[in-house]
């Protein structure tokens, strides 16, 4: 089980704890990053391109000019895609680009990043995150003793003040632990989260244990077993 130190918010050690070893000691599976990150990423596409196609032109269906004898192309209506301001062909049309990985894949991924995180020693434990007055400069100064370019912070959802605090920062975001993510993860260096958002994201993303009756022998096991 692997113990880091806790920090207060002027970076001096308070203690230490325990982190859980399944959430922020497990194995780091790039292809479970990618795949959520794509996940988020084709969400956040708009899907609104459009472009008329042969049917949504408007414009007569008659034919423009006999088909023999008058030397030229042969050509019918003038909403085919070959004639100046007729319909595309194959044109793109509105629609989803989401799609949602099973929450396994998604658990999976973000004890992933956790994990890779408390491994290359960039995930910083404080005991508490209390602002004595919702200002974004006592935030950034908490940032700048913690070494924290692009970071991510994790607290409770009832830390209205340090939400405040945080949202004019344009390189760091607050995060409660329900709202924690792959993809702020892998953007940021450093991740500041509190003994309160260590012990939610433990009790959240903790693999499930199968507690299960065993499953019966099927009658062709039944059958060997007997003949034997």
């Amino acid at each position: 089980m692997p113990k880091v130190d806790v920090y207060d918010i002027e970076r001096k050690k308070v203690g230490e704890i325990d982190l859980d070893e399944a959430v922020f000691a497990a194995e780091v599976k790039p292809h479970l990053l990618h795949e959520v990150v794509r996940a988020q990423l084709a969400g956040r596409r708009a899907g609104t391109h459009y472009a008329k196609e042969r049917a949504a032109v408007r414009g007569s269906t008659r034919k423009l000019y006999r088909q023999k004898g008058t030397g030229r192309a042969r050509h019918g209506a003038r909403r085919a895609p070959i004639a100046r301001g007729g319909g595309r062909t194959k044109a793109p049309v509105p629609r989803d680009y989401s799609f949602r990985p099973p929450r396994q894949v998604r658990r999976a991924a973000l004890r992933s990043a956790l994990s890779l995180f408390q491994q290359e020693g960039r995930l910083f434990v404080l005991d508490r995150f209390d602002l004595a007055e919702a200002k974004t400069r006592r935030v950034a100064e908490v940032l700048k003793r913690f070494e924290v370019d692009r970071g991510v912070i994790c607290d409770a959802a009832a830390n209205a003040s340090l939400r405040r605090a945080t949202r004019n920062l344009a390189r760091t975001v607050f995060l409660p632990p329900e709202g924690l993510n792959v993809y702020d993860l892998l953007k940021a260096d450093r991740l500041l989260v509190t003994r309160d958002g260590v012990s939610a994201l433990a009790a959240t993303l903790r693999p499930a244990t199968r507690t299960g009756k065993p499953r019966p022998a099927s009658s062709k096991a039944k059958a060997a077993g007997e003949g034997g």
